[in-house]
């Protein structure tokens, strides 16, 4: 089986980096889903790849995916740049301010 370790990008709709700083292990589908005749939910008997692992670092997640007997493939972390920008819209309530804020 195949297991894929990458560490996620935060989400569109936020600017905070809330659950980026760990590595996530993903177990390929060994078995396709089916679709539930009675309520028409769809579902598999495959457990492992519904559960999505973390890890603090990415020797961590290879080092418990090839004790499990997993091929692992390792996405590279795409890291963001800091954004620091000058006169931003919190320096307009900062105290070193050099002239009070006004409407």
């Amino acid at each position: 089986m195949r297991a894929r370790i990458y560490k996620p990008a935060r989400t569109a709709t936020q600017s905070g980096t809330a659950r980026t700083h760990r590595w996530l292990l993903e177990v390929e589908p060994a078995e396709a889903r089916e679709l539930d005749p009675l309520m028409g939910w769809v579902g598999s008997g495959d457990t492992p790849a519904q559960v999505r692992l973390r890890f603090r670092t990415r020797e961590e997640a290879e080092a418990y995916a090839r004790s499990h007997g997993y091929e692992v493939d390792v996405l590279p972390a795409h890291e963001r740049a800091p954004t620091i920008r000058p006169m931003g819209y919190g320096d307009n309530f900062a105290h070193s301010r050099r002239m009070p804020w006004t409407h």
